[in-house]
């Protein structure tokens, strides 16, 4: 391939390669620097610990945020471990102020999503959120 290319394209080419060299030089130092050695299994008493904290309401993203392990890894351990993960949560939004009341008052989950520029399920998952007793479709 070299022979191929003109003196100045060689000359281009070698100074690329050197760039290159010493950037990987550099990304070793700071790996490096920067390295903490993280087991490539979970010990037995740290995945006691994750098991315990997890069962009791801890999320995967704390779990992961105090160990020196990933997300991935804690999840899939804790699947691996026996341990039946929860069901993500997704947020609602704050029930916006007259929404339960205008539900009571009459109001349907469409005209409310409507309203308050909402899907027809958000609504309906904050007024359930609430406590709210759902009509049947169609009742008053």
């Amino acid at each position: 391939m070299l022979g191929e290319m003109t003196p100045d394209k060689q000359h281009e080419y070698a100074n690329m390669l050197n760039e290159m060299l010493e950037l990987l030089h550099e990304y070793a130092d700071i790996q490096e620097e920067d390295s903490t050695i993280v087991p490539a299994e979970i010990p037995a008493d740290v995945m006691r610990e994750l098991a315990e904290h997890y069962t009791a309401g801890e999320t995967l993203e704390s779990l992961a945020a105090r160990h020196p392990y990933s997300y991935r890894k804690i999840r899939t351990a804790l699947i691996g471990a026996g341990i039946a993960l929860r069901p993500p949560r997704i947020p609602l939004p704050p029930t916006p102020p007259g929404m339960v009341n205008a539900y009571g008052n009459g109001r349907s989950i469409r005209q409310l999503a409507s309203t308050y520029r909402m899907s027809y399920n958000q609504t309906r998952n904050i007024l359930i959120a609430e406590g709210v007793r759902l009509r049947r479709r169609g009742q008053p």
